[in-house]
């Protein structure tokens, strides 16, 4: 089977939960012997995706933004285009402001959605073209709804059916005016009529956009996220130094400043005074403020030595921090749809402690490797942190379900093969 997976970029900037999905997915399928191939847009993808160089990143951010702040650069020949459209300055311009978020940024989300009737249909255009003279699939897979803008064009030029995965499209849409949050869902609604079936990354996911884009059950597949387990290397937390980890982008709406407020508190009694934080996932040049606001909070309260911000967040880095780290939080304000953290944690044997928010409660009790604990206030999260780093049995056991959770549950080869089922159930 030949498949195109279509995934917008994050640049490499910070840790990007979807583009480490699409990419699991990735390896595993070729692991299964069929023919798959990643198009990205807007930016590169992912630091590991170096055997992905040879494909173009369509839709090139800085000339989509250009040419929609100023229209006349639509006509701009295709040198214009190509200098842009470079890999290195992609990379550079995911690091700026701006580059990942909603906000400024709506008019051209419902342009995107439109399709062959946006303002970018050339580039759609591009995009098929290339596939149809490089690589002529049998499906193609959109990585989130957001792209549904493009599904009818692709279905109705390469004759072949459309899957569409869906995760955290809420965290971009709901942050809009009113006006704008009610097009674009009302939009994504509309466009699902171009698309085969549907993949939530869990229960809880599939239910919100159920009432979101008003779609049917049967018309929405939950699978899981997961992570090969012999990627990771399993070592029983009760043996480690007793210490916190927080892997996602490190910015408010990921709850880096709840956390940073809940280790302030675990380290004022004298049983923790050798907890250590290591933080990673790398950021934006908007979460700069943020984050030196994080610092100094830890800086005033003395205990600078006992947080270590790690600036690298590649596979090799993340299996650094794998080993250093006993215990994994990231404390999400609204909750998330998955949380693919959450499995390469627990692959590695580290219980994660969560807020009962989102699809979190839901991971937790699959894998039975953590703890969710309730309202997500840095206190409630103190209290469970202080609990299961000073139970060295509890940390001990939920080290083993955490990884037998992963084998069971989370294990992206079993994730891959029912991904393959449900692409030949849309093709017959």
């Amino acid at each position: 089977m030949k498949i195109v997976q279509i995934i917008p970029g994050s640049g490499g900037s910070f840790y990007c939960g979807n583009c480490l999905r699409d990419s699991q997915y990735y390896f595993s399928i070729k692991k299964l012997g069929h023919d798959i191939l990643k198009v990205p847009m807007y930016l590169p993808l992912f630091n590991h995706d170096q055997d992905n160089d040879q494909v173009p990143v369509f839709y090139g951010a800085v000339s989509l933004y250009l040419k929609h702040t100023y229209p006349f650069l639509r006509k701009a020949p295709r040198w214009f285009d190509k200098m842009l459209n470079t890999k290195p300055l992609l990379k550079l311009a995911a690091k700026k402001a701006g580059s990942t978020r909603a906000q400024g940024l709506e008019e051209m989300t419902i342009s995107m959605l439109q399709g062959e009737q946006g303002e970018q249909a050339d580039e759609l255009e591009k995009m098929i073209s290339w596939l149809e003279e490089h690589f002529k699939p049998d499906v193609v897979h959109l990585s989130n709804a957001l792209l549904l803008g493009a599904a009818h064009r692709l279905k109705s030029r390469l004759g072949v059916p459309v899957v569409c995965s869906l995760q955290d499209e809420d965290v971009w849409v709901d942050v809009m005016s009113d006006t704008n949050r009610k097009n674009v869902w009302n939009l994504m609604s509309q466009k699902a009529e171009d698309v085969d079936a549907f993949i939530s990354v869990s229960d809880y996911f599939k239910g919100l956009m159920m009432e979101k884009m008003r779609l049917e059950d049967k018309e929405i597949h939950t699978l899981h996220l997961g992570v090969d387990p012999d990627n990771y290397h399993f070592i029983n937390s009760a043996v480690k130094e007793r210490s916190v980890g927080y892997l996602s982008r490190m910015c408010a709406a990921n709850g880096l400043d709840i956390l940073t407020d809940a280790f302030i508190l675990l380290k004022k009694d004298k049983n923790n005074e050798q907890v250590r934080l290591y933080v990673s996932g790398g950021s934006t040049s908007d979460d700069n403020d943020f984050i030196r606001q994080q610092k100094k909070k830890i800086m005033d309260a003395g205990m600078s030595d006992d947080v270590i911000f790690l600036e690298n967040f590649d596979s090799e880095h993340r299996h650094i921090f794998f080993d250093r780290v006993s215990v994994l939080s990231v404390p999400v304000q609204k909750g998330e749809a998955f949380g693919i953290y959450l499995a390469e944690a627990m692959a590695s044997g580290i219980p994660v402690v969560q807020p009962a928010l989102g699809a979190f409660p839901e991971i937790i009790n699959a894998a039975g490797g953590g703890i969710d604990y309730g309202e997500n206030t840095p206190g409630k999260l103190a209290g469970a942190l202080n609990t299961i780093l000073n139970d060295r049995s509890m940390l001990e056991e939920m080290s083993i379900k955490a990884r037998k959770g992963v084998e069971e549950r989370f294990n992206i080869n079993t994730q891959a093969s029912k991904l393959i089922d449900l692409y030949r159930k849309v093709l017959a």
